[in-house]
């Protein structure tokens, strides 16, 4: 049994942060997370991606963000579960909560902290014959290491920010792109689209519209993709060494939607003085809450968890007088 005094749910950006403001209160914290790493989406899904809207930083990579949150975490010595979902919740006799895993691993604390982002993802796939067969020998739903493209005659097919952020990310590694798009409108950020067109009017890329891909090909790895062209009766097929079809990720609660916490559609609904659940001693704080006004960003995350982890101090020591102290007077070391 693993104790602590705080399990947070889930190791993304939001998750790291409640260590550092729960370490200069004295608290302990265990992080579970189904990821083999930390860092949530920032890690598993774009870690080479530009984030424009942390404070202090104009421009910062999400892996790069999640490395100094971890640095930032260090002298507080937070426990990590990896790659093991938490699964169930129960309440013991004196108060504190048991969190399983699937694997078995029991931790207990007198507080819990829900940080799972969006919730358990799955990528959103094409209806194309043989598509899994291709997974890991071609076919990917998200860009992890750009670098495994380099050199490499590459389809993207999509229309959103991710297609479009991807095209012109990679351009300059990739052999080839072709992006491929079922409509003329894309739903991106204007300036994206407008880089876009300009890449193919230039001949850089190669940009199909209203088509699809629509078959693979190759004998133990990925060759080419078949694209159906609006009015054309054959398939077009691209030379292709990866295929990217980037449609966005579905999120799902997974377990959390079996604990009991009030939840408004695929989120959980909590109290904005503390962020708790309709389970005291159960918050959620990040993407995985929700309340009126409530924005999915990464600094609104970072300010719930400052205040959750207040409530979580008093609910361990209810009669200690809880005094704020300013890490620019005190620094780290000082707590």
């Amino acid at each position: 049994m693993i104790e602590t005094d705080i399990i947070i749910i889930g190791a993304g950006p939001v998750g790291l942060f409640t260590v550092f403001e729960a370490g200069l209160l004295k608290l302990r914290c265990h992080l579970i997370d189904v990821l083999p790493q930390p860092g949530g989406q920032l890690t598993e899904i774009y870690p080479k991606k530009p984030i424009y809207d942390i404070p202090g930083f104009p421009e910062v990579l999400a892996g790069d963000l999640i490395d100094n949150l971890m640095k930032q975490a260090a002298p507080f010595k937070p426990g990590f579960t990896l790659g093991e979902k938490a699964v169930s919740i129960e309440k013991t006799e004196d108060g504190a909560f048991i969190v399983t895993t699937e694997s078995g691993t029991q931790h207990k604390a007198p507080n819990i902290a829900i940080a799972g982002g969006l919730g358990v993802f799955e990528p959103r796939k094409p209806p194309i014959p043989d598509l899994q067969r291709f997974e890991k020998v071609g076919v990917d739903y998200m860009v992890k290491d750009p670098e495994k493209y380099r050199g490499q005659h590459l389809v993207i097919s999509g229309g959103g920010d991710s297609a479009l952020d991807w095209t012109l990310f990679l351009k300059d590694v990739a052999a080839s792109i072709t992006l491929v798009h079922r409509r003329t409108e894309f739903r991106g950020h204007l300036d994206s689209v407008q880089k876009v067109m300009d890449l193919a009017q230039t001949g850089t890329i190669h940009l199909v519209t209203q088509a699809e891909a629509v078959a693979l090909r190759g004998e133990h790895q990925l060759e080419q993709v078949g694209l159906q062209i609006q009015g054309q009766d054959d398939l077009t097929w691209v030379k292709a060494d990866s295929f990217l079809p980037l449609f966005g990720l579905s999120p799902k609660l997974g377990p959390i939607a079996d604990w009991g916490l009030a939840l408004d559609k695929n989120a959980i609904e909590v109290d904005t003085f503390d962020y708790q659940t309709s389970v005291p001693g159960i918050y959620a704080i990040g993407d995985i809450n929700t309340y009126p006004g409530k924005l999915k960003l990464i600094l609104c995350g970072f300010h719930e968890a400052t205040l959750m982890v207040q409530s979580a101090f008093k609910r361990i020591y209810p009669n200690k007088n809880l005094v704020l102290k300013y890490t620019t007077v005190n620094g780290v070391n000082g707590f």
